[in-house]
């Protein structure tokens, strides 16, 4: 008898504690976003499941179902803007085409700038150029002496104008010439940068780095250090660079689980950040209150007209505040990442922005004057990269070339630029001006009847499409041919420097205008009731599922 006491005692026991673990789990899986986004195990699954397949030519212009004269109208406005782009800049274009076997870069761009299925034969007739010779104002001059306007702000880098920039490295090499590429000494003017960075972030050391990623890494890695936690939380959608360590979802190649991916503005996510004690850091780019529990948007995934984005200051920044406070009652480290928003929001980035005050915080980008680099700010003990009473113990992390002169020199020259009282004031209506600017392009599209709206993050503009559609990636072309530069990501993200005029804004407005009504004119965006997104998105499965049998029977015949 007492034998069996201890048995079903045991039994209990047990099953407490699974349901205990069962119960943590399942309040864990409900903080992520019920996308795939939020499920980065599932997302690099699927992401491997994915057939590839491609539209012939006809499938190319009739992919939705368009009727006969739909087929041709587009057919023949095809053929005039696959001329217009390959006159425009014939010298451009071959230097580039030439660079393709030999840059993996210029290869991976070129095939992810629209959904893979449509990608061969558009490749095969349109043939996009990134080279450049000149900058000037807003705008940009390639090998064929074309001049386009820029919207793609060099990644970020293009904060204040090209101008800008081209005065800081010439102070900075002017400079830094006498020392040359010294590394391991520091350049006097280490201590004047130190010192505006350190009052910018509002913390009390600063390290150096080569890149924004870089910069993260170290954050992440100090901040495991000091809790002695493993888990890292990151917002779905988020990105932070291509380290794998806070990219887990498709393109991770890392068997290692130390990331949760929870939602965005989510009181699940504080619920969790306050019961769980394996936590050491949370990870927050604050661009992500453009497009909350989304991923960057890119052309290459609008297979139909679902991208979302909208801002709302004030529930951001609450939402930031709280998340705040929650670190710091359970210790847990708040690091933001502003690579991207850093000097583009406020003069103290996201931070000053939204009124929040982060552990850690990591720059990059413009803050180099137009060079590499990567900075890292902290609070003290976050920052100290040895233990004193355990010698050995050290979270060892330098870089050869962090704090090289000329970097130095030039973020010199850079934070000394950014204090000049024109730029300090105009920070002071910066979001209202590109409120205003974004509702007129707005405006103008709706009155011109193009299906595109633009939302923003003051300078940061991702384009929406109104009506559901297969083409609306074809818009970063008619863009390309009326002289609007983007990246290679398309019409998901235009980064606005912020030395556009009203009327050189006017003019982009102008032309956005012009080249939707010609897509529109070409028939890419017909419409009938029966075109919905629920209906795009299945005809997208219902045409992989095709393929993949057909391959399939392709197969079996060869047998």
């Amino acid at each position: 008898m007492p034998d069996t006491d201890v048995f079903y005692t045991a039994l209990a026991l047990l099953s407490f504690f699974f349901l205990i673990k069962v119960s943590t789990r399942l309040k864990l899986s409900r903080a992520k976003h019920p996308s795939v986004r939020g499920h980065s195990k599932w997302a690099r699954r699927i992401a491997k499941w994915v057939p590839y397949f491609s539209y012939d030519e006809e499938a190319f212009f009739s992919s939705d179902e368009a009727p006969i004269a739909v087929v041709n109208q587009r057919k023949k406005g095809f053929k005039q803007l696959s001329e217009s782009l390959a006159c425009h800049s014939p010298k451009s274009t071959g230097f580039y085409a030439s660079l393709e076997d030999s840059v993996s870069d210029v290869r991976f761009t070129n095939l992810y700038r629209v959904p893979y299925p449509y990608r061969n034969y558009l490749g095969e007739h349109i043939k996009p150029a990134s080279i450049v010779t000149e900058s000037s104002g807003v705008m940009l001059k390639d090998l064929d002496g074309r001049c386009g306007v820029d919207l793609s702000g060099s990644y970020g880098v293009n904060v204040f104008g090209y101008d800008f920039y081209k005065s800081c490295l010439k102070k900075g090499f002017e400079n830094a010439q006498n020392l040359g590429p010294v590394l391991g000494p520091y350049h006097p003017i280490i201590k004047n940068n130190v010192e505006e960075l350190k009052r910018i972030s509002g913390l009390d050391e600063v390290s150096f780095h080569m890149s924004g990623t870089e910069a993260v890494m170290q954050a992440v890695r100090l901040a495991r250090y000091h809790t002695g936690k493993r888990y890292l939380v990151r917002f779905c959608g988020a990105y932070h660079g291509w380290w794998d360590g806070v990219q887990p979802g498709i393109g991770n190649q890392r068997k290692t689980n130390d990331v949760y991916t929870l939602r965005d503005m989510s009181e699940r996510t504080l619920s969790i950040l306050r019961t769980r004690r394996d936590i050491a850091c949370v990870l927050v780019n604050p661009l992500q209150g453009l497009h909350p529990n989304s991923d960057a948007s890119s052309d290459a995934m609008l297979v139909n007209s679902e991208r979302e984005a909208a801002f709302d200051k004030t529930a951001y920044s609450e939402w930031l505040q709280k998340l705040q406070q929650v670190c710091k009652e359970r210790s847990i480290v708040l690091i933001f990442d502003e690579v991207f928003t850093g000097f583009r929001l406020s003069h103290k980035g996201a931070q000053g922005f939204f009124a929040v005050q982060a552990d850690l915080v990591t720059y990059g980008k413009t803050v180099g004057g137009g060079l590499p680099v990567g900075v890292l700010c902290g609070r003290h003990h976050l920052m100290q990269r040895f233990k004193e009473d355990r010698p050995a113990n050290v979270s060892f992390a330098r870089g050869t070339f962090n704090s090289h002169p000329y970097v130095m020199t030039s973020m010199g020259a850079f934070l000394q630029a950014v204090q000049a009282e024109d730029i300090q004031r105009s920070y002071q209506v910066l979001e209202q001006v590109w409120n205003d600017r974004v509702q007129q392009m707005n405006q103008a599209l709706n009155e011109a009847g193009v299906p595109v709206k633009l939302a923003n993050l003051s300078s940061i503009l991702t384009v929406l499409y109104t009506q559901p559609s297969r083409y609306n990636w074809m818009y970063q072309y008619y863009l390309r041919n009326e002289g609007i530069l983007l990246s290679w990501i398309g019409t998901g993200r235009l980064i606005m420097s912020h030395n556009f005029t009203d009327e050189e804004f006017a003019e982009v407005i102008k032309r956005f205008v012009s080249a939707g009504v010609k897509m529109k004119k070409d028939g890419w965006w017909w419409q009938e009731s029966a075109l919905t997104n629920k209906w795009i998105k299945r005809r997208m499965l219902k045409d992989m599922v095709k393929s993949v049998s057909a391959k399939r029977l392709v197969k079996e015949a060869k047998r």
